[in-house]
């Protein structure tokens, strides 16, 4: 499609707040042209909105965190990547609370309401960044960079390297995004045992759990310790001696990992607020060099 879209109609989503634990709801509603994507906190006085631009993002140490004004809203990522990939230009997202749900840590759910309720062209045309030459933007203390070339349609490559013995080198491809529907969006995100310590050590992810999660056990800890982190995720207990994945649900795909950091590079490339014709190459990306990275593009 040429033109702006929206969508065909509304719905909701519910589920727990990764972070806060919260019960909360998310609805998507269509928007009139020119509107692009806004998140709209309803549990607050005055309903206040917050555009989905990249200058708003305020953290992205566990997520990408918008904030404009008093209002801020967490955990955006996995919803905007799936209103970007399918080419949606204008909705707004009706938040009860401080974040989106997680809800099994993938856009799946996102992507098959959006099919549900359809995809409405608008008579606007849309609006298009189009890479005429490579941009670059590296952070050399961690190895991180992102770079795009001029192509005709929106694709990532996506690397990723962790020092693991369970999760080393992935790479995850997509050519346009006419394959993200089956082949990244349901990708659920991940994280390692050491970082689900870390983060109940500082009172987040008190949403988290093996239903919106994979979790990497890579370290042998006793059995005593593993399963008092068990119980505090709500897990079955697991065999310390046997390293791998904790979850009971199979990998998706071998390097589902990588899938899911592409889908969140798609995500937070939404920040950009327009259509983007380029190729993304990444090399162990993350929220905060995606967020310098879109910040860059929208000063082109």
């Amino acid at each position: 499609m040429q033109n702006q879209t929206t969508l065909g109609g509304s719905f909701t989503l519910s589920g727990k707040g990764l972070h806060t634990g919260l019960a909360l709801t998310v609805t998507f509603t269509p928007a009139p042209e020119n509107h692009g994507i806004k998140i709209q906190r309803t549990d607050l006085p005055g309903q206040p909105v917050i555009d989905a631009l990249a200058e708003n993002v305020v953290e992205t140490t566990r997520g990408t965190v918008l904030q404009q004004g008093e209002a801020r809203c967490s955990t955006v990522e996995h919803a905007l990547s799936a209103l970007f990939a399918l080419g949606v230009d204008n909705c707004l997202l009706l938040v009860t609370g401080p974040e989106v749900p997680i809800l099994d840590g993938s856009a799946e759910l996102y992507v098959e309401n959006i099919r549900r309720v359809g995809i409405v062209e608008q008579t606007a045309p849309a609006r298009y960044l189009v890479i005429d030459e490579p941009i670059t933007v590296t952070d050399e203390r961690n190895g991180n960079s992102l770079t795009i070339v001029p192509a005709e349609t929106f694709g990532v490559t996506a690397h990723i390297a962790f020092d693991s013995r369970v999760l080393s080198d992935q790479m995850a491809y997509l050519p346009d995004t006419s394959l993200f529907e089956k082949e990244i969006a349901p990708a659920r995100t991940f994280c390692f045992v050491r970082e689900v310590e870390m983060l109940l050590g500082a009172g987040l992810i008190k949403g988290g759990d093996l239903d919106n999660a994979i979790v990497i056990y890579e370290n042998e800890k006793t059995q005593a310790d593993l399963d008092r982190l068990a119980d505090a995720i709500g897990a079955p207990h697991h065999d310390a001696r046997e390293l791998g994945f904790l979850q009971p649900k199979p990998l998706v795909w071998e390097n589902e990992p990588a899938r899911h950091k592409l889908l969140d590079i798609v995500g937070d490339m939404a920040l950009v607020g327009c259509r983007i014709r380029g190729h993304i190459t990444a090399q162990r990306p993350g929220h905060t060099i995606n967020n310098r990275f879109a910040r860059a593009l929208r000063g082109v």
